[in-house]
C-alpha cells in the first residue's frame, strides 16, 4: 500500500525537528515472568534485564494532535553489525490523557518505514499509539553500504535475525508496558506483509502482546512456497539439500503456524487479499485455519494491489488494536 501510506507519512517531512532539550533517559525492566505459563519457545526467550533507553522527541504535529518521538535502545543480541545492534523505533503519541492501547508496527520487506508511519500516524489520530520497530539490519540499523539483510537465501542467517528481531519486539512491548501513557492490558502488534510472518512470530512468544492485527499474512511457507511459480529456479536445489523435509527443519522456528496455538489465544485479526500473488491466499488460509478462525477479512486484490483498500483496511485495523474485549 505505498502510494497512500507514504501520503499518509509525508508530511512528517515537512516539520521542524523538536528541540533537543525535550529528551529523557532511563531505565526499563524486561521480565519473563510469564513465559513458562505461556509457552514461550526456548529460542525467543531471555534472562531478566535493566535496559537503557533513550526518548526524544522529534516532531510536534500540532494540526494532527500526534507527537513523534525516537526511541532507542541496546538489542539484547550481540550481531556481527555494530549498527545493528541499537534498536530505533519511532512513536507515535495520540493527543489526550492515557492510558491509552498501543501497539508495535512492523513494516513491509521494503523498510523504508513509508507503510509502518503512515499506519502509526493514522492509529495515533484515532487514539491508538503506534511504534514503528526497525527489525534487524533495516533503516538505521544498517551502515552505510552495508550488505546485511533480514532476509536473504542463507536460511540460517535469516532465522537469526528473525530471532534478534523479536526478543527486539519483546524489549519494545516491555518498554511500552513500563509507561503510564499505554495500557498494558491493550498491547498489540500489527504487521504488513513480511511484517506480518515476523509479528505473529512476535505476538505468539510475548505473553504482554493481547491484539494482534496482520496485514497480507500467512503460515506453512515451506507449503506455500514450494510449488509457487517463482521457486521454480530454485526448486532443483532445494531438493538436492532435502527438499520439503529438510526446509521445513529450518523453517519452522520462524514460520507462523508453528505458533498457531499460542496464536489463537490472542484477539487476532487477519486482513488478506484474494488474490494474492506474492503470500499465496492458500498460506493466509492455513493460517487463519490453524489459529482458531478469527476474525478475517479478504480484499478482491493482488498483494500490491491491496493499496486500493488502504482506508478499510485501516479502519479495520484501528478499531481492532483499539481493544479487545476484557
Amino acid at each position: 500500500m505505498p502510494a497512500r501510506a507514504a501520503a499518509l507519512s509525508a508530511c512528517l517531512a515537512l516539520c521542524a525537528p523538536a528541540p533537543a532539550a525535550d529528551r529523557e533517559a532511563g531505565t526499563f525492566r524486561f521480565d519473563p515472568k510469564d513465559d513458562d505459563k505461556a509457552g514461550v519457545a526456548e529460542r525467543y526467550r531471555m534472562p531478566a534485564r535493566d535496559i537503557p533507553f533513550q526518548l526524544a522527541l522529534r516532531h510536534d504535529l500540532r494540526h494532527a494532535g500526534v507527537r513523534v518521538y525516537d526511541l532507542t535502545f541496546p538489542s539484547p543480541v550481540k550481531s556481527a553489525v555494530p549498527e545493528n545492534d541499537t534498536v530505533h523505533c519511532e512513536l507515535f503519541l495520540p493527543a489526550g490523557k492515557g492510558p491509552v492501547p498501543a501497539a508495535v508496527v512492523l513494516d513491509i520487506l521494503q523498510g523504508n518505514a513509508l507503510i509502518a508511519r503512515g499506519e502509526c500516524l493514522w492509529l495515533a489520530q484515532n487514539g491508538v499509539a503506534g511504534m514503528v520497530v526497525y527489525m534487524a539490519h533495516y533503516g538505521p540499523r544498517r551502515p552505510p553500504g552495508g550488505t546485511d539483510r533480514l532476509i536473504s537465501t542463507d536460511v540460517v542467517k535469516t532465522a537469526e535475525g528473525i530471532r534478534q528481531t523479536v526478543l527486539d519486539i519483546r524489549c519494545a512491548v516491555a518498554w511500552l508496558a513500563s509507561r503510564p501513557e499505554f495500557d498494558p492490558d491493550n498491547l498489540g502488534v500489527v504487521g504488513t506483509s513480511l511484517g506480518s510472518l515476523v509479528g505473529a512470530v512476535a505476538a505468539a512468544n510475548e505473553p504482554r502482546v493481547r491484539n494482534v492485527c496482520l496485514v497480507l499474512p500467512g503460515g506453512g511457507l515451506v507449503d506455500a512456497f514450494y510449488d509457487h511459480p517463482q521457486a521454480a529456479p530454485y526448486r532443483r536445489v532445494l531438493d538436492l539439500l532435502g527438499g520439503k523435509f529438510t526446509l521445513k527443519l529450518l523453517i519452522a522456528p520462524v514460520d507462523p503456524i508453528t505458533y498457531a496455538k499460542p496464536l489463537s489465544g490472542k484477539n487476532l485479526l487477519m486482513l488478506c487479499a484474494a488474490r494474492d500473488d506474492v503470500i499465496p491466499p492458500k498460506a493466509a488460509k492455513a493460517l487463519w485455519e490453524a489459529t482458531g478462525r478469527q476474525k478475517i477479512v479478504w480484499y478482491d486484490a493482488t498483494h500490491v494491489g491491496a493499496a486500493v483498500f488502504l482506508m478499510p483496511v485501516l479502519k479495520e485495523m484501528t478499531a481492532h488494536v483499539r481493544g479487545a474485549k476484557k
